[in-house]
């Protein structure tokens, strides 16, 4: 889709949105060029380091198991 084609359909559909949920667009656009500007690529030296220490990780039986993981999200989502 063109930079055009979005300007317009963005420009046409603002207006259909209430005052709170033109709110909650400005304020993910403005989310994502926060990130955009804060994100920096690694280099391949450190993204192979950090490939070695997770396979170390897995040898050494530092993991977490999907039962563990599921269990885990249970107890965040009660907390809530």
């Amino acid at each position: 889709m063109s930079t055009t084609t979005v300007k317009k359909e963005l420009i046409t559909y603002l207006p259909l949105l209430s005052a709170s949920q033109q709110t909650l667009v400005l304020d993910m656009v403005k989310s994502i060029l926060h990130i955009d500007t804060k994100e920096k690529r690694i280099s391949i030296e450190q993204y192979n380091k950090e490939i070695e220490l997770a396979v170390k990780e897995i040898r050494e039986g530092k993991t977490t198991s999907h039962e563990e993981v599921v269990n885990n999200s249970k107890k965040w989502l009660k907390r809530k």
